[in-house]
Formats: C-alpha cells, structure tokens, sequence
C-alpha cells in the first residue's frame, strides 16, 4: 500500500516538520512493516511557459521539428532572452528560444518548460544545447517524461488537464509533483489498511494524532442515507460456500449527464500516481480514487447499455464473459457474476465486463459499492489469474457499512468534476449482520501477553480500534468495528491492546535452556555427515523434493510414491524416495551456466510410504481444538515414513590441471570414498561390494553395507541416462540412507592407543575366480589373520598375461602390529598363511607365482 502525504495529512494531523521516515516509523510502531518511501525525481526549474509563435523546419531526416518562442515568465537575472531574437528586456518577459519535435499544440497554449539546470526522472539533466541548427535554451515536456504517467503522444498542454496559470509558475507544486508517499506491507489480515481511511487511523493509534473519519463527513452521510429507488435489484445465491452468502451488500446509483472526456485534476492524477494507480479516465480515476480514500471498491456501469435490473447470482455451467482486458472467460459454477436480463455483465469484485463498459459516449453512469465474501473473491481471482485491487481488498475483507457511502463519494465526485447531476434512481439491498459481542475476562490479557495493563489502557485501546466496549461483571463486552473481521475471540482482542499500548511494553526474555539438554545423538550425527562432506570440498545445496513420473520411474522403479494433491507444478506432483534426481537437475542447470567441475551433496528426507496404503489425515481440527490422542494417532498414521538419506554427486575434474600434473577426472572411486569418510563420521563401517542400480551403469555399481545391513549405493550413471540429462559420460553417485547408517553405528567409539612398537607390512596377491568378489576375498583374509592384523587394502585388479581369462589376481597391502612386543618377520608371515589358508578354503584362491 502506497500512502500519498498529502492525501493522508487531510484525515490525520501529521505536524508540518514531520519527515517520511518519521511517517513510515509510526506506523511500524503498531504493527505494520515499512517498504520504500517513493518521493519524485524532479528537480526544478520547472515552470509554466506560453507557446508565443513557432517555425516549422523540415530537417533532411525527414523530421519537422518547431522552433518556438516561449514565455517563461517575469525576466530574472542571468535570463537568456536574447536567444529568442526579440526585444524581451522591453517587455520584462523571458522569452526562450525552444526546439520541439512534437506537433500538438498551438500558438497560445500554456505547456510546461523545465529550463536549464532542472532534472527529470531518469535522471535527465537539461542544459541549453545545439540542436538542429539553434541554441535550444530549455525542453517543453510530455506527460511521461514528467513523470505523470505513460502518455507520449505529444507534449503536456495544460488546458487539457484544465490548469491555467500565469507563465514563470512553479510546475511542479502546481502538478502535486512535489508530493511523495510512504509504501508499507499489508498483512491478509488487516485488509482494512489498504485505505487512506484505514492507515489514518492507524497513524492516530500510533501517535495519539487527531483522527477524522472521511466515512463520517456530515454532507457524505446525508448523501448516503438519501434514498434511491426504481432500479431493480436481486441477489440470488444458489451456491453459497462455506454457507456463506455472496453478497450482503449492494448499492447502486445514477449520475446523469456526465462529460467522460473532461480531464482529471492534476491532484487527483497526482495523488492516484503517488498510490501507485496509474490514471486511465475520469470516470475510472474516480473509483480508484474513492477505492483507495475508503478501501471500498466501486464499479461504473453505462446505464445505457445494461439491460434491466441487475442480479448478483453464481454462474452457470458453460457461462463466459469477456472482462475488461478484452479476454473471453469461460466461468466457474462458484465464481460470483453481476448480470442483467441479458447474461453476466462482471465478474463480482474482481473486473468489470467489457459490455458494459464506460466510453467516450457516455452520459449516464450506474455506480455499484457491493460486498462480496472473501473466499469467495479469491477463489474467482485465483481460478481465472485475474488480480486486482478491488480483489485484493474484497478477499481481505471490506467494512459492510461503507458500501452506501462509497457509492455516495463517487456519486458527489462525478457531479463536481464531470458535470454531471444525481438522480433518485438507484436501489439497495443489504442483508448484513452486526459483528457478534466478545467476552473479554479481567486479567486475561495479561496472563496472555505477559504484561500488566491497567483497565483504561485495556478499554482505551479497543475503543482507538472503533470497538464499543461495555462493562459486565467480570469482563468487557467487545463488539469489533465493522472493518475488522479478524476479531473474533479473545486472543485476538489481546493482540490489539498489545499493538495500540506499545509492542516496548513486551520485555523481550530468551528461554533458558535446561542442564544437560542440546542435540541429540542422531542430530549431532547427522550434523557430523554434512561437516565431513563440506570439510572434503563438496558443496551442499537443497533441491525441491517434487520429482516427475519419469524422473521417479529411472530411479525408483515401480515403487509406490506419494503424489501431492495441491502441486506447484503439475508434471512435478510425486514426492521423491531419492535424492539423487534433485543432485542431478541442480548439475544440470550448473554446467548451463558453466561450472564443468562439481562436486555437490544434500542431506534431506525421502519418503517411502508402504505398497498398498494411501496417505492423508482427512479433515483437520479447528485451529483452536486439541485433536486429542486419538486424532493424533491417525495424523501420524496418515504419514510415510521420512528418512534421512545423504547424496552425492560428482562430475568433471576432481584436480584441475596444473604444472606437472594432468586433470584427474572423477570416477566411483570418489563416490566409495565419500562414502566411507561419511561412515567414519558417524562411527560406523562400510563394505562395499559390486551391486545392480537401475539408473547405475551395471559393472560400475557397488552396493554399501554396514554388517549384513544394505544402507546405500554407489556408482555410475548410465550413460544413456547421462546424454538424456545433457550432461558428461560419467557422473558419479552416492546416496546412503543416513537415518540406517546412524542406527547401525557403534554407540560407543572405540580408540585404541598408539602403539610404540613397529609394524610389519607384508603384500599379498591371490588368483580367484572372477565372479568373486574383491570384498568378500579381503573379509575373509581378514579373518584368518586373526588379531595381529592392524589394516588390509586392495591395491591391485589385475586381469591379464599369466592369469586365466576366467581368473584375476587380487593384491592385498597388510600391516601386522603387536601391542606388547616387535613381531617378527616369521610371525607376520605365519599370520598371512593363515589368512591365504582360509581364502583357499573359502573360494579355492591360489598364491600367484
């Protein structure tokens, strides 16, 4: 909401010294959130001038442009009359020479000159300057570059906006261009700020400022309360929701004789503009106008083109409409119309038809002030992506009592400022009901808010509200204001006492923490799994949990996944039982924008409902009843289980190339060995062994597990995958199921001192079959050298001369340590036969010669 100064200060006294930000900091105080402050960029001189006489001069471009003579006012020193070639010190006029390429106006016409030295928005400094064979000694100025608006059609003639002021007058007070507006954030459930009413009156709540309601000006009311009949009105609700009804309010009434072509008042273009309201026509400007005075939105018919009385009443199967924007609409059996005895003429409170529209030719005008239910209105919005500012107050609920009097406004406005005369002609239908009386018990608002308050505060603070508040015994009897149908029970009464007394009062006490508490064992965990990640160079991003049928099917085959009912994209509906999807579209869109070298990782939840059973809690408690066990139960139930799993992805060099040193690419040896520094960083140890992945190249996958438990797989994306998803031949994969991995880890972690004695190391190469494999040799080598193994690693595959087609060699580093002695080398060797002797015996490997 921007708030135009000038038009707030004629609700509210705002002490003349009083800055923007002084302004925006008063409202902050009770609860409303500051945006920008929006002030012009003009910088003067800007003055009215007089076209005296011009020249056309055809250029050889083919442009003509005018070489004018204009009066800028009184002669000043340092005036630059003599450009003009006439004997202006004789007539104590400064007459500037000007060139101008626009053609509509004529000799005599007031314009606006901004003369050397001033600055437009841009910013665009103006200078005298040579241009098309003179010295153009300043710029006449069109609407747009003025700032005013969009217009460009020519420059601005003030006659037409029906301004006449003597030349040297200052444009810019003279166009309210001296006028700027505080912009502040309106939340859903104060939609009655969205009004110069509403923020004026926030302003007196905030300072103490005297308050004048522009809804209770005297000659406005009587206007209001003057009866208007003959114009038939029906309203017709066969669909109410929520057993709400449509319309509650309807006034209507006529204007004749109106001169839609008059211009607006610079103020009033000036004010619209400064709210953010860009001026379109009188007629318009003035809804608009009296919409953002009173927050209440209007709409104007031509009488002459409606046909019979009006009905409000749900559309019909099939129904269209073309709106104001020139769309053809096909409506919804909930979507709320304004219609005549010829079909829909609008939708209600969200745009006009264009039937029925105001034009050039229009002399008799229908006014409409309507209330319309919110959810109603926002569900019409949203369902046809038609915002607009009537919706977006409607939606947030607008004061029932106002309707007559807005109506009354742009009744008064159409007759001051486009000529035209009230008629008695006109109806009213109001179905409305009085806010319902609140209790408020002593003391509670200070058992809510923490705070004491003393009973004038509590009293005076509703009554700044618009409350009535009554004394019964025990408690205050509350009726909320007509503008605020967020009151309704008593925490919300307290909320109001705490924001019109000051949110200071509050006293701002952090929660102590118990002894002893803080994370717990799988949090810290989980924490140590993306520290481990992040400390060995990956980088942790956070994708959408969605995933799409396909993305689904490549990775987790036929396995039952939950589809959201409310989508943000409906291709995009099915909640992912991997994380490995999410790391691939973040490469993807990475190496669109050039980053070839990745190396990234997310830590989240996957979800894994159960083949069979459908998901959901059915409706929801009340937001103010406790769902007892239970209903608490079922919610629960109506949840799949939610792991967390850890992913990673790997694509491009792992080492850029260097001096002396190619590139090395990445490959699955990254993704096992990320695999394992993330099982050390929770104490736990992982056996890798070869695997099968659907979306994983199939002799380039290994399958992790800790003990006989399978906790997650590591490999190579297919590479026909990979040229689908645009991205390299070989991405490498990681994803563990963290939640699996922590449950499996030691709870104790064992440390063993360093040892003082030396280590033997010895290398081992055994031939086995090929479909063995590597893991299961070196676990049970392991096992067979029993305690005074220290470590083993697999440092060779070799497949080739010297060992059958059917066979490979395996070569094993192994370092023997004793804890209480030096081992020799005929004990580290007996340890080593042992373990050779058990391999033997398990898979019949043979020593290689």
């Amino acid at each position: 909401m921007r708030v135009p100064i000038s038009w707030l200060r004629e609700h509210v006294e705002i002490p003349t010294d009083a800055t923007a930000e002084d302004i925006q900091a008063a409202l902050v105080r009770v609860g409303l959130e500051e945006e920008a402050i929006h002030r012009s960029e003009l910088v003067g001189p800007i003055v009215v001038g007089q076209v005296i006489e011009f020249v056309d001069e055809p250029q050889s471009n083919g442009k003509t442009i005018r070489w004018c003579q204009v009066d800028v006012g009184a002669l000043r020193d340092g005036g630059s009359a003599a450009s003009s070639g006439t004997d202006a010190a004789a007539s104590g006029r400064d007459i500037r020479g000007i060139v101008c390429g626009a053609h509509n106006f004529f000799a005599g016409d007031k314009v606006v000159v901004t003369l050397p030295g001033s600055v437009l928005p841009g910013p665009f400094p103006i200078a005298a300057r040579k241009t098309y064979g003179h010295i153009s000694d300043g710029m006449i100025a069109s609407v747009k570059e003025l700032g005013m608006g969009e217009e460009h059609d020519g420059i601005l003639r003030l006659a037409e906006i029906g301004i006449d002021a003597e030349p040297g007058t200052d444009a810019i007070s003279l166009l309210g261009l001296d006028d700027y507006s505080v912009e502040i954030n309106v939340t859903p459930d104060r939609g009655y700020v969205l009004s110069m009413r509403g923020v004026a009156r926030e302003y007196s709540n905030s300072t103490g400022a005297t308050f004048t309601d522009p809804a209770l000006r005297g000659t406005l009311v009587q206007l209001a309360e003057t009866p208007a009949s003959g114009f038939g009105l029906t309203v017709r609700d066969d669909a109410p929701i929520r057993g709400a009804v449509g319309c509650t309010v309807f006034s209507a009434r006529v204007v004749r004789g109106i001169d839609p072509q008059r211009p607006t008042p610079p103020w009033m273009a000036s004010r619209l503009r400064l709210a953010g309201i860009r001026s379109i026509s009188l007629p318009v400007d003035i809804s608009n106008y009296v919409m953002v005075e009173l927050g209440q939105p209007t709409h104007a018919y031509d009488l002459a083109k409606l046909n019979g009385g009006i009905t409000v009443r749900r559309a019909k199967a099939g129904e269209t409409l073309v709106t104001l924007d020139d769309q053809n609409r096909t409506l919804h059996e909930e979507d709320l119309l304004i219609t005549d005895d010829s079909g829909p003429i609008g939708l209600a409170g969200v745009m006009g038809g264009a039937h029925t529209e105001i034009s050039s030719t229009t002399t008799d005008v229908l006014i409409e002030a309507a209330n319309f239910d919110p959810v109603t209105i926002a569900r019409t919005a949203r369902r046809h992506k038609l915002p607009s500012e009537a919706s977006k107050r409607f939606e947030r609920g607008v004061d029932p009592r106002v309707a007559t009097i807005a109506s009354a406004r742009v009744a008064e406005l159409l007759v001051e400022l486009a000529g035209g005369t009230l008629d008695t002609f006109g109806g009213l239908i109001e179905q409305q009901t009085a806010p319902d009386a609140i209790l408020l018990r002593d003391g509670f608002v200070e058992s809510l808010i923490g705070v004491e308050y003393t009973d004038t505060e509590v009293t005076s603070s509703l009554e700044a509200i618009g409350a009535t508040v009554e004394q019964v015994a025990g408690a205050l009897r509350v009726t909320p204001p007509t503008w605020r149908p967020d009151l309704t029970d008593e925490p919300t009464l307290a909320e109001e006492v705490a924001r019109i007394v000051g949110y200071d009062r509050i006293p701002s006490v952090l929660p102590v923490a118990p002894p002893g508490r803080g994370l717990t064992r799988t949090q810290r965990l989980r924490r140590n799994a993306a520290i481990v990640l992040a400390a060995n160079g990956l980088t942790e991003v956070q994708p959408y949990p969605f995933l799409s049928e396909q993305m689904h099917h490549l990775f987790s085959g036929d396995a039952p996944a939950v589809r959201l009912a409310n989508a943000l994209d409906a291709e995009v509906s099915l909640l992912r039982r991997s994380v490995l999807p999410g790391l691939l579209d973040v490469a993807r869109r990475n190496l669109s924008r050039g980053l070839t070298d990745l190396a990234i990782f997310e830590v989240g939840v996957v979800f894994l409902p159960e083949p069979g059973k459908s998901y959901g809690s059915g409706p929801l408690p009340a937001g103010n009843e406790h769902p007892g066990a239970e209903k608490l139960a079922e919610l629960n139930d109506g949840i799949p289980p939610q792991p967390w799993h850890v992913g990673a992805l790997f694509l491009g060099d792992r080492s850029t190339k260097q001096p002396a040193q190619q590139p090395v690419a990445a490959s699955l040896a990254d993704a096992i060995v990320a695999a394992q520094q993330l099982a050390s960083a929770v104490s736990a140890t992982i056996r890798v062994e070869q695997g099968n992945h659907p979306a994983m190249h199939p002799g380039r996958t290994a399958e992790l597990f800790v003990e006989d438990t399978v906790v997650g797989v590591a490999g190579e994306l297919l590479p026909a995958i990979a040229a689908d998803l645009d991205l390299p031949r070989v991405v490498a994969l990681l994803e563990l199921d963290l939640s699996a991995l922590i449950d499996l880890a030691d709870r104790e972690v064992a440390t063993a001192p360093i040892s003082s004695y030396p280590a033997a190391t010895q290398d081992l190469s055994l031939v086995v079959s090929r479909d063995i494999p590597a893991g299961e040799v070196l676990a049970v080598v392991r096992e067979g050298t029993g305690e005074l193994l220290e470590d083993i690693r697999l440092v060779d595959d070799y497949r080739g001369d010297g060992v059958d087609d059917d066979h490979k060699s395996l070569t094993f580093a192994l370092r023997f340590r004793a804890a209480d002695r030096t081992l020799t080398a005929a004990e580290a060797t007996e340890a080593k036969l042992a373990g050779v002797a058990l391999a033997s015996e398990r898979f019949g490997a043979t020593l290689r010669e």
